[in-house]
């Protein structure tokens, strides 16, 4: 009775959790940006806002499936359900909190599956310092294509944000710095006192995140990764086109304007968390460069990321409520395989 009253208040938490994102970033929104969300909506044409929803859905799972990739030299084996749910459940807590969802998504998949949470963590700083790369590609493949408003946009983008691109870089490098000391100093206080039972749980998390991260070097199915990866970013950009498509003043935008959309968006959701407030400002001084009016383009910047924003706390908390389901029946799954093994 009183595990059942548990699961009952852990439902009615994590959907009370979800509501308040919903209050949260509306209520962050100011009058004016509020208001031209809203007519962004009253005039977007809903069918084509459906079919990039579920694009966006289908990105977060070929991602799901990537991490599978990197799980397999550990010799873990979630089912891609149980993958897919703590992904979106990561999703919805970086809303709030950023990078939050990465070490929460670890930790549920490590509670339900009985994984090692500091080898899952060590994939998941492989993938992010591979999407680092694959990001700073994909800015040199925008330039490439479109040498002509590259030098225009820079000089838009650091004038009318009041952000220092410099102040930013430093500030990122900074705290690089700072993590590598934190982790040296730890790794040092661990060997120099063995004894101490806290330096070592401390040293078995770095050589567990080790082992996550060198995972990488002895991947089998290379090739199956990085077609995940251009799957990620090609439907990335086939969600920005489609959805130009859902406004009459940006139908008409080529490709090349998804690629400048979709570099500056990835910018945005690192300032802020979930890219609120700066995701449509970006967007609009992107917009602005193929002679989208500035109301237009940041009308646009609200609608998608409403749109964004929407799915992952939808699928996020549907992902709380059914995380627990999905791993009774995994296991029901499990055992049916087992018995028909021994039998």
């Amino acid at each position: 009775m009183q595990r059942k009253l548990f699961s009952i208040l852990q439902y009615v938490f994590f959907l009370g959790m979800g509501l308040f994102l919903v209050w949260w970033q509306l209520k962050t929104m100011s009058p004016s940006d509020r208001s031209s969300f809203y007519e962004a909506l009253s005039q977007a044409n809903y069918w084509l806002i459906i079919p990039a929803s579920f694009i966006m859905l289908l990105s977060h799972l070929s991602r799901s499936m990537r991490w599978k990739l990197l799980m397999r030299p550990l010799n873990y084996h979630p089912p891609l359900s149980m993958v897919f749910a703590v992904t979106m459940i990561g999703y919805l807590a970086n809303s709030a909190i950023p990078r939050l969802g990465e070490i929460l998504k670890c930790s549920l998949l490590a509670r339900y599956e009985k994984l090692r949470m500091d080898r899952l963590f060590g994939t998941i700083l492989v993938e992010r310092i591979f999407d680092f790369l694959c990001f700073i590609l994909f800015i040199g493949l925008t330039i490439l294509i479109q040498l002509d408003t590259v030098d225009d946009f820079i000089n838009k983008a650091l004038g009318k944000t009041d952000l220092d691109g410099k102040a930013i870089l430093w500030r990122y490098l900074l705290l690089t710095l700072v993590i590598v000391l934190i982790v040296s100093l730890l790794k040092y206080l661990s060997v120099k006192f063995p004894d101490s039972l806290l330096f070592s749980k401390i040293h078995a998390l770095l050589k567990g995140m080790k082992e996550g991260i060198t995972s990488i070097l002895s991947l089998q199915a290379k090739k199956a990764f990085l077609i995940h990866t251009l799957v990620i970013w090609a439907l990335y950009l086939l969600q920005i086109f489609i959805g130009f498509y859902a406004m009459p003043a940006t139908s008409a935008l080529p490709v090349s304007a998804a690629f400048s959309v979709l570099s500056l968006a990835t910018v945005a959701m690192i300032i802020t968390p979930g890219g609120i407030g700066s995701f449509p400002i970006f967007v609009m001084q992107v917009l602005a460069l193929y002679q989208v009016d500035d109301p237009v383009g940041k009308a646009f910047g609200w609608l998608m990321w409403g749109v964004n924003t929407a799915v992952v706390i939808l699928a996020g908390c549907i992902s709380l409520l059914v995380i627990p389901y999905l791993h009774q029946k995994n296991k029901r799954i499990d055992s049916s395989v087992s018995d028909k093994l021994n039998n």
